[in-house]
């Protein structure tokens, strides 16, 4: 036993020792959750309180739960294969496996993934003659998932419209042809189960006396129908003798776009009457200069369940801040600082590059590629990889080469466009016929399948001769429009995040041809070459410095997609307004707190030393963007940060115009006021009685001459005197 517990801090032991009573654990970022978790499994065991059988361990990964149970291995003497240790979705399906008959399905039922869903809805709406472009297959999806996620079968779907009302009427022929084919998608995994149990009282009992332990890891990650699942198996509102143990973290809640409800740890706390909170502050990751700044940040959100974390590791080193005059410049220094901690002996590996949002990464991987440094896109793909960026770039392909076979077959049917697998093998064996390429096959075809695959190649003519003589960022704006992929993207659950990379395509157009680009002979590139040369640019970017499997490379992500990993050293970009917190979230009930406990999680990644930057201009989706520095970056405490360069002096008070700064050595920064107004200077937000809000942009000249050139977004772009404009400052 001695050995079990040695080494856990006094809140750990207190945790793992509990009596066998309902316990909410708040165990912060780097605490030791995993090692409590498994060790008050093994210490229940051992102790002879429960044995293997009645512990019913919850994860939300397949990795946690093979991590969990290897633990538990090793610390005891026992066969864990016939524990219940795994994730909603796969426990679920072990008791619906287990109870076929009685939930009403076949004994051999089969799992949709997600793909599988959707070409289900698909041959659904096929059958049915619907117009897949009125109830696109993917928000369709969506909305059934998201049903399904709430326990709202479809007779009780709110339809307080016709296409809700239809949208309603097509859940329930999905489930009708689920039913037949004797599938299951993964929301009706949960579903099903938590059905079965309500239902069969004599089941519900049996798991009830069955499971007197039930562990559920990051509770704060739990959807409404989840946490009604545990309610269940843990016999609410009647005590049943089951003891929840829940551990999770408020804090880090950063999942509502996916159902999470991170109310669900104050609910559990109200409805089962939680007497023992304990809260795992200390932290064993990250040194203390991180940890305050955590702290800092996440004490402004309202409604928490309150805890702050500490270290014994001692201060560490300052956070250092880095403020760029644009985006090209953030990422350049972003190059030259991880070639330095690789000269000192880093490991790429032991770096990250963190980014709220993934149309940022284009700019980062430019640098990087062209620094020659090898990085891993973690999560995600490398943008010129991604779907929707290949689409694109497939329709520009076929711009400048109609013959391109692998362009043509990528999106001829991408948004579908009622072309069919027949009409298409009719064209190949047409072009095989004729030795040429399908698109010149297309003209020799007759029928329906001549009439539909002719719009087609009309709608590429249409895209070469309406953008032919346009700028390249602008002739990628006019194909992306003509082809409809924003319209597609709509409709998917997480489509802002592709409509956002197909508007940054546009960015790295922009960014492409401002290295002016010229040909051999010294003459000015045709448009025709300007978009062969990025079509080719695009192509070597998505193909070379990948890293291959085990090498030693930078990591890239989103901070979403960091959660739950740790490195030595992490680099947070883009710490502005608009960008992080993220626009959408002041439109969000909720959403600036959830963008906030994004912020605690990217900071509390990193173990020794953590960079922060952003840049006073940034070309984001195609266009220009002055944003002033992150909130977020303000409640930082200014003892806890090191510039690395002064902050800009953006304001002035002398003539002279304002320009881009150079590179300068790190000094305290001063403040200067322009024209005697406190507070105003480049970045400032502003507010002006005839056009709005806006953003200081530029200014020149002083005293009673002193200009101010402002972005009032809708309004436009204008130059004001001070002595004339009554500028509020904001």
């Amino acid at each position: 036993m001695s050995d079990l517990l040695r080494g856990l801090n006094p809140e750990q032991l207190a945790a793992v020792t509990l009596p066998p009573q309902h316990a909410l654990i708040l165990a912060g970022a780097g605490s030791g959750k995993t090692r409590v978790l498994t060790t008050r499994i093994a210490w229940l065991i051992q102790t002879g309180q429960v044995g293997p059988h009645g512990i019913l361990a919850v994860t939300f990964t397949n990795k946690a739960a093979k991590e969990m149970l290897t633990r538990l291995s090793a610390m005891l003497p026992i066969n864990t294969r016939g524990m219940w240790v795994g994730t909603f979705h796969g426990l679920c399906n072990r008791l619906l496996r287990a109870h076929y008959r009685d939930a009403g399905l076949p004994q051999l039922f089969q799992i949709l993934d997600s793909g599988d869903q959707q070409a289900a809805i698909k041959r659904l709406l096929k059958q049915l003659n619907i117009d897949d472009e009125k109830f696109p297959p993917r928000e369709l999806q969506h909305f059934i998932n998201a049903q399904k996620e709430q326990g709202i079968r479809p007779g009780a779907v709110e339809a307080w419209d016709e296409h809700t009302r239809r949208r309603a009427e097509l859940y329930q022929l999905y489930d009708e042809q689920c039913q037949r084919e004797g599938v299951v998608d993964f929301a009706e995994l949960l579903l099903r189960t938590y059905e079965l149990l309500s239902r069969n009282e004599v089941l519900r009992r049996h798991y009830q006396e069955r499971f007197s332990h039930i562990l559920v890891d990051e509770f704060q990650d739990t959807n409404p129908l989840q946490y009604r699942w545990l309610r269940l198996l843990a016999g609410y509102p009647a005590a049943t003798g089951t003891a929840m143990f829940a551990v999770g973290d408020d804090d880090q809640s950063i999942y509502a776009f996916r159902g999470a409800d991170v109310g669900n740890m104050r609910e559990f706390e109200r409805e089962f009457k939680v007497q023992n909170i304990i809260r795992l502050e200390q932290n064993y990751r990250s040194h203390g200069n991180i940890l305050d700044a955590a702290n800092a940040v996440i004490k402004n959100n309202s409604d928490r369940l309150g805890k702050n974390l500490w270290t014994e590791a001692g201060a560490g080193e300052p956070i250092r801040v880095f403020e760029a005059y644009s985006d090209l410049d953030e990422a350049q220094w972003l190059v030259e600082e991880i070639k330095a901690l690789v000269r000192d002996g880093h490991l790429s590996s032991e770096i990250a590059l963190l980014y709220r949002s993934n149309a940022q990464s284009r700019v980062l991987e430019h640098a990087l590629f062209s620094a020659g440094l090898p990085y891993r896109v973690y999560g995600g793909l490398r943008f010129f990889e991604r779907q929707e960026i290949k689409h694109a770039l497939a329709y520009l392909r076929l711009i400048a080469n109609s013959d391109d076979d692998t362009a043509f077959a990528r999106v001829v049917n991408f948004p579908t466009r009622g072309i069919g697998a027949r009409s298409l093998e009719q064209l190949a064996d047409t072009a095989r016929q004729h030795k040429c390429s399908l698109h010149a096959a297309i003209p020799l075809l007759s029928g329906k399948a001549g009439a539909v695959l002719s719009g087609f190649a009309q709608l590429i003519a249409q895209m070469k001769e309406g953008s032919s003589h346009l700028p390249l960022p602008e002739q990628i704006d006019h194909v992306i429009e003509l082809s409809t992929l924003k319209e597609h993207y709509r409709s998917e659950k997480e489509g802002q995040d592709r409509i956002a990379n197909l508007d940054e395509l546009i960015s790295a157009a922009a960014s492409f041809i401002a290295e002016e680009r010229v040909a051999e002979d010294g003459t000015p590139e045709t448009h025709e070459n300007v978009l062969a040369s990025f079509l080719a640019h695009a192509s070597l970017e998505a193909g070379e410095h990948q890293a291959g499997e085990g090498d030693d490379a930078l990591q890239l992500m989103t901070v979403h997609s960091a959660k739950g990993l740790e490195f030595n050293m992490v680099f947070l970009s883009g710490l502005e307004e608009g960008l992080f917190p993220h626009e959408n979230s002041a439109m969000e009930l909720d959403g600036l707190e959830e963008e906030r406990r994004l912020m605690y999680v990217a900071i509390t990644r990193a173990r020794q030393r953590l960079y922060l930057s952003f840049s006073q201009q940034r070309m984001l989706h195609g266009q220009t963007r002055y944003n002033t520095s992150s909130r977020f970056l303000e409640e930082i405490p200014a003892g806890l940060l090191k510039w690395l360069k002064p902050r800009q002096n953006r304001s002035f008070s002398g003539g002279g115009s304002y320009s881009a700064p150079a590179y300068q050595s790190a000094a305290p920064r001063r403040e200067q006021n322009a024209g005697g107004v406190p507070g105003l200077r480049i970045g400032a937000a502003v507010a002006h009685a005839k056009f709005g809000q806006g953003v200081v942009i530029g200014a020149e000249g002083g005293g009673n001459d002193a200009r101010v050139q402002v972005n009032f977004g809708a309004a436009g772009i204008k130059w004001l005197a001070l002595s004339v404009a009554k500028l509020e400052i904001l």
